[in-house]
């Protein structure tokens, strides 16, 4: 063992003593760097409450906003076809009328308006098809799920 090392030990074993000798006159300060139980706790209802209002926000505007969220879709999506890398041209049914639309990156045209074809195919009357199939899943799992 060499001297330098050694001198280094036992001056910082001196250092400490003294250092634990005049601890006890010192008054110790708060701790913040150690978790707690309150901490952990106050950071689970943050969470809770973000998500609480985040919940709440997504109902309020499901009850309040018109449209496909809100109640049966007014418009339907007939057909496209793409006639550029950012252009297309989209037949839309608005009740009995098909509008012919120029869609680009930045803007919709109006390019023809003629009323709804008779042998046009019915748009559906109610509901999504998804809505629909999924409440017969629902239906059919709490139907079985009694009986198992």
């Amino acid at each position: 063992m060499t001297l330098i090392p050694a001198a280094a030990i036992i001056a910082a074993a001196s250092v400490c003593v003294l250092a634990a000798g005049e601890a006890d006159k010192v008054p110790a300060l708060p701790s913040t760097a150690t978790p707690s139980l309150l901490g952990f706790v106050q950071v689970i209802l943050a969470l809770m409450l973000v998500i609480a209002a985040i919940l709440g926000t997504a109902w309020l505007m499901r009850r309040l906003a018109p449209g496909p969220l809100g109640g049966p879709a007014r418009l339907r999506v007939v057909g496209g076809a793409m006639v550029g890398p950012k252009e297309r041209v989209v037949v839309i049914e608005v009740r009995d009328t098909w509008l012919v639309l120029g869609v680009t990156a930045s803007s919709v045209s109006t390019l023809h308006s003629l009323p709804r074809p008779e042998d046009a195919e019915a748009a559906p009357a109610t509901g999504l098809p998804f809505a629909e199939r999924l409440a017969g899943i629902i239906k059919a799992k709490s139907g079985s799920g009694g009986q198992a």
